[in-house]
């Protein structure tokens, strides 16, 4: 398997097809070769190594995220450290951990994201259990 085609079914696996499908169709001749090379290296090179599992590669994406304050991508990697089966008292001990060597307002601002997010995810679901119902 190319590294194109390990990375979007990891991509696909990690973040869901939704959001892939969203970052697809939002792809411009401007985003297409950085949609590409993040395809490749970071999803079908870096994701698929097997030095760490996905739960543990999201442990450290979330640690990152939160120590240079990217609160988007820790949103959709809040999303995605569930996908891994990470609990959301591991995410919570994930970014205390944080918080001790990034500082506390990282962690406060990352607590307040993946608070937001998960409560998302929570109605998200009971949307869905209502459609089903």
């Amino acid at each position: 398997m190319d590294q194109w085609t390990a990375g979007n079914a990891t991509r696909r696996a990690v973040l869901g097809d939704e959001h892939v499908d969203r970052a697809t169709a939002a792809t411009t001749d401007f985003t297409a070769d950085f949609q590409d090379f993040i395809t490749r290296y970071a999803w079908g090179e870096i994701w698929t190594r097997p030095g760490l599992d996905r739960r543990t590669r999201s442990c450290v994406t979330l640690a990152v995220l939160t120590a240079l304050g990217h609160e988007k991508e820790l949103a959709m990697h809040v999303r995605a450290a569930l996908r891994n089966g990470l609990t959301t008292d591991e995410i919570k001990e994930v970014l205390l951990q944080t918080g001790v060597y990034a500082g506390v307002p990282a962690a406060n601002t990352a607590f307040a994201v993946a608070q937001r997010t998960l409560a998302e995810i929570s109605a998200e679901a009971g949307e869905a259990t209502e459609d089903r119902g």
